[in-house]
């Protein structure tokens, strides 16, 4: 059995976490590529102190979510699905339509399915704030842009 000495691993708690918060302009960016580094920054694993059982994750602000691009024929062939759980209740709405009427939530719904599921991934998912636009009413958090390569 090896033991090492001086060796330490560091885990995270609600009392050592401190969230920052990221603002991402998501003109002429893939959906897919782009809810991947979301969902990893809102569930922490881009810090050095992640925790699986601790929320370590940062917020996150993401503007023109009107912009965002799809590869291929996605915006012909993606259609986003819901349910009412009333008979004839299902709603098949094409990808170009969810652009034109709620575009944030092409954003959601590609994150949300890329996190974990469970309390937490719950939580986590909240701090993640959509705009359509170019404006957002979260200056006062100081947010640090992040610029995808």
């Amino acid at each position: 059995m090896a033991v090492l000495i001086g060796a330490h691993t560091t885990l995270a708690n609600r009392d050592t976490v401190d969230p920052k918060w990221f603002v991402i302009d998501a003109t002429d960016l893939v959906v897919g590529r782009l809810a991947a580094l979301v969902s990893n920054i809102l569930r922490g694993k881009h810090k050095p102190t992640y925790t699986p059982n601790t929320d370590t994750g940062d917020f996150v602000i993401i503007v023109n979510a009107a912009k965002v691009k799809f590869t291929g024929k996605k915006w012909d062939d993606k259609v986003y699905k819901t349910y009412s759980h009333y008979a004839g209740g299902q709603k098949l709405i094409p990808a170009r339509k969810m652009r034109d009427n709620k575009p944030e939530e092409i954003i959601f719904q590609a994150v949300k399915r890329m996190m974990t599921k469970g309390p937490m991934a719950y939580k986590q998912i909240t701090k993640m704030k959509i705009f359509a636009g170019s404006s957002h009413d979260h200056q006062a958090q100081l947010p640090v842009e992040l610029k995808m390569a």
